[in-house]
């Protein structure tokens, strides 16, 4: 095994026992970079020397007895919308080419107290105003999307070209890439990671979070970014996540969704998922039937909260290059300027509604499981799904569909993989948890990856643009790796 294929957690013990060194294990990443990276393109920048200067300190660091902890001297990438000192950052779009913030963001110095080793940032959907992220290809399948808008960062993760990442997440953005790109994504309980410093694509429904490998691996990022700062959530102390091995799901209630969860859902995502959750029962778990609060008004919602408040945040430039804007977000910013008033203080007040149905169902269960998304990765030129009911559904909406409720209420909400389809692309279950309970949710996400194994990373070489699309007739069937 190379030293790129390893989780943060095992890299990490490698580290502390000396097993391994954090230029070493640098110079891995930058190496796989260097062979794959053009294929996939997850980076819009790499700081290569940068790096490894960084991982010599952090060596000289640990051999010293000063190891500051599991994230020493392990190499990450950053969405390119999350600001770093002396590195550039553009958030994706012309608006901002060439910008080099002053400052790092709150999570990026963050990391850096912790020791991580920055190796690079990661493509973004232009502000994140996107679910595609196309500048960047599914290593899965080249001819397919990463997801959106944290495309650069699940790539990164996926194909072997970062540790682990940081992305933000509106209305999917962390999970619905890790979905289709078969990694672990969480989206913390809104305000639990500070977002200073980060461009915002809608303040009430952004979040960040990290991407990785395993869902361990996301505890110990999610603990880098909260865990030393006591009080971040409204004064809330966390509790770092304690991975526990030997425990089962004994005494957990997993709601199962009767409603909104699998309305419109590729047939093999639901037998997918719903294998996934008969999993939770064999490890212990109590199946609950639940009924999804107010799933009718989602997507108005959703759209209603984000989209007059993207356009409040670009208002400026938008007056004076809008010329600058890609045109898919340009026409979302324009439109923004048109939503009443009244319909975004609506909008407010059945969040408020829908928040209050949520923590009642969760009084009735610990954590809600359910898909990420409702198909794998669509081709890049792709529009639309239609569905069995000849409803036809954009991209876009497809997958902020199932995601945009955990947004909208603040709930922490963890994308698992679960998975593959027949022709060898990711399948994500979702699990979404009380506030501030993540400890739950990352407990329930592990236990089921300890049963199935953690996913691989894709495998290499890629498969190429111009090969067979997956579900086309000359396309050959693809068995999930783990079994």
């Amino acid at each position: 095994m190379e030293p790129y294929e390893l989780s943060l957690a095992e890299a990490s013990a490698a580290i502390e026992d000396r097993r391994l060194s954090p230029v070493e294990l640098t110079d891995s990443v930058l190496a796989r970079i260097e062979a794959v990276d053009a294929d996939v393109s997850a980076y819009v920048t790499v700081v290569a020397g940068a790096a490894r200067a960084q991982a010599a300190e952090a060596a000289r660091d640990i051999a010293a007895g000063r190891r500051r902890g599991p994230l020493h001297g392990v190499p990450m990438a950053l969405k390119d919308l999350i600001d770093t000192a002396g590195t550039r950052t553009a958030s994706g779009s012309a608006v901002r080419a060439g910008r080099t913030p002053a400052a790092d963001s709150a999570v990026a110095a963050r990391l850096k107290e912790a020791g991580a080793v920055l190796v690079g940032k990661a493509h973004t959907h232009e502000f994140a105003y996107g679910l595609t992220t196309p500048q960047t290809r599914n290593p899965w399948h080249l001819d397919h999307v990463p997801g959106g808008s944290s495309g650069g960062s699940a790539a990164a993760v996926a194909s072997g070209t970062a540790t682990y990442s940081l992305g933000t997440d509106t209305g999917g953005s962390i999970r619905v890439p890790s979905a289709l790109t078969g990694v672990v994504g969480l989206k913390p309980t809104y305000g639990l990671v500070p977002r200073d410093g980060i461009a915002s694509l809608s303040w009430s429904l952004d979040h960040v979070g990290p991407i990785t490998r395993t869902v361990r691996d996301a505890g110990l990022v999610l603990d880098a970014l909260v865990g030393r700062h006591p009080g971040d959530a409204a004064g809330h102390p966390y509790a770092a996540y304690a991975s526990r091995p030997e425990e089962g799901l004994a005494g957990v209630r997993i709601g199962v969704p009767a409603t909104y969860y699998f309305d419109h859902v590729d047939p093999q995502v639901e037998a997918a998922v719903r294998e996934a959750i008969a999993d939770l029962a064999d490890l212990g778990a109590r199946l609950v039937d639940v009924e999804i609060p107010m799933g009718e008004y989602v997507r108005a919602t959703q759209w209603g909260l984000m989209v007059p408040e993207a356009t409040a945040y670009h208002e400026q430039h938008l007056h004076t290059t809008p010329e600058l804007y890609g045109p898919d977000v340009r026409v979302l910013l324009e439109a923004g300027a048109l939503v009443p008033a009244t319909d975004y203080l609506r909008a407010q007040r059945v969040r408020t509604l829908m928040r209050d149905g949520w923590n009642e169902l969760l009084r009735e269960v610990d954590v809600v499981a359910a898909p990420t998304v409702p198909a794998t990765a669509a081709r890049r030129d792709q529009e639309t799904f239609r569905w069995a009911d000849g409803t036809v559904e954009t991209v876009s909406d497809a997958y902020v569909r199932l995601s945009a409720p955990a947004n909208i209420t603040g709930l922490p909400a963890l994308s698992v993989p679960a998975g593959f389809d027949t022709a060898g692309l990711p399948v994500g279950l979702q699990l979404i948890g009380r506030p501030l309970d993540e400890e739950t949710v990352l407990r329930v996400g592990e236990a089921h990856e300890r049963l199935r194994g953690p996913a691989p990373l894709a495998p290499y070489p890629f498969r190429p643009s111009g090969a067979p699309a997956p579900g086309s007739p000359d396309a050959t069937p693809q068995a999930d790796p783990r079994h």
